[in-house]
């Protein structure tokens, strides 16, 4: 399934951490925290300015590959064939990860 963004929203799958297990002890998916770097999968194609520029857009600083950092408690939590992504405004991206 093909999903496209609108205007400056992004979406994003979060990368989970390899799952430690220190003195035997599990803890549950409920108790763990959320990660916050995530991929982006897509991005919309930007938001219109409002400065007198004639509608036209500001492209996003983001772009879909991309390794980002995210507050835990941003964005939308969506599911899009069984898999699970957020969608977020590019406001809500802290920063971009560079190898």
């Amino acid at each position: 399934m093909n999903v496209r963004p609108l205007h400056d929203r992004v979406l994003a799958r979060r990368i989970e951490k390899n799952e430690e297990i220190r003195g035997g002890i599990f803890i549950p998916d409920t108790a763990k925290e959320k990660p916050q770097e995530a991929e982006v999968t897509a991005v919309g194609p930007g938001k219109y300015m409002t400065d007198g520029n004639g509608g036209k857009r500001q492209p996003l600083d983001v772009k879909a590959g991309d390794r980002i950092l995210i507050g835990k408690y941003s964005g939308s939590e969506i599911k899009i064939d069984g898999e699970d992504y957020m969608i977020l405004r590019e406001d809500d991206v802290l920063a971009v990860l560079e190898s």
